[in-house]
């Protein structure tokens, strides 16, 4: 179970970084609805790892977290906010989901 909360987690951490794109391209009253719910991910994301690190080793959870964070940082940027996609980006995403699985399956 406590591996599902990490891996929503993760995502919460990806729509964090998302909302906060969001802000950044909002104007007037919009900003502070993007960054309250950047609040709130932020807050989902911290709770759900302090719950997943009850039982799960804190060197894997902490980087399962952030790897997952990462990855969907990254494909957020790509699909939503049009950044650049090419060879290495994506070579080095590929490794990156590589090894946040290695560190699962490591784990016991």
């Amino acid at each position: 179970m406590n591996w599902i909360l990490l891996v929503i987690a993760g995502i919460m951490e990806a729509v964090f970084a998302f909302c906060l794109g969001k802000a950044k391209d909002a104007s007037g009253n919009e900003v502070y609805v993007w960054y309250t719910a950047f609040g709130i991910t932020l807050l989902l994301s911290m709770s759900l790892l302090m719950k997943a690190i009850q039982t799960l080793p804190i060197g894997t959870a902490y980087a399962v977290w952030t790897g997952i964070g990462a990855v969907g940082t990254v494909l957020v940027g790509i699909i939503v906010f049009k950044e650049p996609v090419n060879f290495w980006r994506v070579f080095f995403l590929v490794t990156l989901i590589g090894s946040v699985i290695g560190l699962k399956s490591a784990s016991h």
